[in-house]
């Protein structure tokens, strides 16, 4: 029978109803005790009041000697007084002034006679250079309020004010419960079909940098009698739990019925994408969110349902989010049924603020890692046409997106290690590059998208690489074409080549499963030609149509062994121990339109271009030629 999830609640219509369920049921802030030395970066959960003043007796505010300021009077430049060792006592900085004394004179206004005597030129006034009792806090004067951060200056002026202990908010403690018969925990060499358990370590540093604590049990198979005992273990231990995962529809999926058998499900099913398996319930007044599998679902879960539960527990108001608006590189299509998360790459270009689309895929986690921010499209919106201006909630600063060269083009590895070194020159300055071929990298230059883009494009008619399409696409110029490196492209097969693949040709042999590049891409246009030229008919290539965006990811599939054979570069298939059936040296040039190249972003990018360590860099990966990088290529 199709399963059907039971809601489809608009996000925050369930946000605002789950919150309102468990404050009902008794969920609310703790509190705790603890000394003061300890109370940085915590929030206080009563007024603290001080127990003593500070200064707690009056103190000398200078070195010198303490009098009585009427035996001063009188003193001047031309009438100075000689005072007696009976009428001062010398004191140093922090000394109580002793009794019958009302004023300090600095030791730089004294003048020591030989027979200990003491001659002043200026008189005193009372009460100069003394700290009087209660001058920076008076005891029963309140020292920070309830729900206040602790700050170390605070911790210095309780101690000051004679407190030790204080009550603040206690740092809900966050059960992680993750289940699955396929995951196990992190290793070095997992075995086929076993899924590393990393969405725990996740969540863990997600709540952790929220304030709380986490707590991570340990794996559970996907047994219903076992998870129900987890889950009723950590609802004893924990204030908050999540269940991780096993919310879908899957025949081993038991997380909604665990639930339901010791608490209550508020709802099954989010009108959100990614994370709309996502269960809202609770046992009493702790609540359990059930999380997908996948980890992005979970993050966007994470972030949109449990943190505010998070803040509720410690007393933190909902900070308005930082978001700014940007032009959109590429569309996006939406459903209608779901508020959508759409993780992009940013960047200033000419002054605008352009935002990529990054992979949408659920279990795709490295696009959190290269996101500067999230889009939201809103449900019942289609999306977004390219050029759209769009509202982003920011992941990264300011002032990192006016310090972010923009790369849109042709992939290559090089660009990683490129992006690294030049953040190592110059710590200020960041890349961020998408990979959407060769011919999207033109056009991104031509709309103003980008400061650079990685080019590869083969003129089948004179063998030329780039130049023609330069030409064809700026006739009017305005763009720069930088000379980058040659790179061995060839075939990429299994480790030993078992398919005995030796030639284009046998990329027809049955059982040849081939994975191809992007349409767009200099390899894909690279592939088509060879492909005509040894007349190949591509619809005889099984798996022609399977596209993948980099040369890595087509690496990844044939060491993985779902395919046997690919078009990519050396360095990828070295990376990976495939065979390598060389085809050709290609030109992969730069291309940087004038209004960008002599900024100091684009400025360092062709220093690190030409520098020796880059240069060493390329040749250790092997499959490189280098001809002078950083160039300019003359376009006649």
């Amino acid at each position: 029978m199709g399963f059907e999830y039971l809601t489809n609640v608009p996000l925050e219509q369930a946000k605002r109803e789950y919150l309102a369920l468990v404050k009902k049921n008794g969920f609310a802030a703790k509190t705790e005790r603890i000394p003061v030395q300890q109370a940085f970066g915590r929030r206080t959960a009563t007024a603290i009041y001080a127990c003593i003043s500070a200064p707690h007796y009056a103190a000398s505010a200078m070195d010198g000697i303490a009098v009585n300021a009427k035996d001063s009077f009188g003193a001047t430049e031309t009438t100075p007084i000689t005072l007696t060792e009976a009428q001062f006592t010398v004191v140093d900085t922090g000394d109580p002034i002793p009794e019958g004394r009302d004023a300090v004179i600095m030791v730089e206004e004294l003048v020591s006679n030989e027979d200990d005597t003491i001659t002043i030129h200026d008189a005193a006034t009372p009460w100069q250079h003394i700290r009087q009792i209660g001058e920076d806090i008076c005891a029963g004067e309140m020292i920070l309020a309830s729900g206040m951060d602790v700050t170390p200056v605070a911790i210095g002026a309780m101690i000051a004010g004679g407190v030790l202990e204080i009550e603040v908010i206690k740092k809900p403690v966050i059960g992680i419960i993750p289940t699955g018969d396929e995951i196990v925990p992190p290793c070095a060499n997992p075995k086929p079909g076993d899924i590393l358990e990393f969405n725990s370590s996740i969540f863990s540093a997600m709540v952790t940098g929220w304030g709380a604590e986490a707590v991570t049990y340990p794996i559970v198979p996907d047994q219903f009698d076992r998870i129900k005992t987890m889950v009723e273990r950590a609802c004893n231990e924990c204030d908050l739990v999540i269940l991780n995962a096993g919310s879908s529809a899957g025949r081993e999926d038991f997380s909604a019925g665990v639930i339901r058998e010791i608490g209550q499900v508020l709802y099954h099913g989010i009108a959100m994408k990614p994370g709309k398996p996502a269960i809202l319930g609770c046992r009493g007044a702790t609540p359990i969110l059930g999380v997908p599998g996948y980890p992005v679902s979970g993050i966007i879960v994470i972030e949109e349902l449990l943190r505010p539960l998070v803040e509720h527990c410690l007393w933190i108001g909902s900070n308005e989010v930082p978001c700014a608006d940007a032009v959109l590189t590429r569309s996006i299509v939406s459903g209608f049924k779901y508020q959508e998360f759409v993780r992009v790459r940013m960047g200033y270009v000419n002054d605008q603020l352009m935002a990529s689309p990054l992979s949408r895929g659920s279990g795709v986690v490295s696009s959190f890692m290269k996101a500067d921010g999230i889009l939201e499209i809103a449900q019942g919106t289609e999306g977004y046409e390219a050029g759209s201006s769009v509202r982003v909630r920011l992941l990264t600063t300011e002032e990192k997106l006016r310090n972010t060269l923009v790369v849109i083009g042709s992939h290559d590895p090089l660009l990683d290690e490129l992006a690294e070194m030049i953040h190592r020159d110059n710590s200020n300055i960041y890349m961020s590059s998408a990979h959407v071929g060769s011919m999207g990298g033109i056009m991104a230059i031509r709309r103003g998208e980008a400061h650079v883009a990685g080019c590869h494009l083969l003129d089948t008619g004179t063998g030329e690489y780039n130049l023609s399409f330069i030409k064809k696409y700026f006739p009017k110029g305005g763009v720069r074409l930088i000379r980058c490196v040659g790179r061995q492209q060839g075939l990429m097969l299994q480790k030993g080549n078992p398919l005995k693949i030796q030639c284009f040709a046998d990329l027809t042999k049955e059982g040849v499963r081939y994975v191809n590049r992007q349409k767009g891409s200099g390899t894909r246009i690279l592939m088509d030609y060879l492909c005509g030229k040894n007349g190949i008919d591509t619809r005889g290539l099984y798996g022609y149509d399977r596209e993948e965006l980099t040369h890595t990811s087509v690496a990844a599939q044939i060491a993985s062994t779902s395919a046997d054979a690919g078009m990519g570069i050396y360095s990828a298939a070295q990376n990976y121990g495939l065979d390598f059936l060389p085809v050709c040296v290609e030109e992969y040039d730069l291309i940087i339109p004038d209004t960008a190249f002599e900024t100091a972003m684009v400025q360092q990018m062709l220093a690190t271009l030409k520098s020796e360590a880059f240069q060493q860099k390329i040749r250790s990966m092997g499959g490189y030629t280098i001809d002078c990088p950083g160039e300019m290529i003359e376009v006649q």
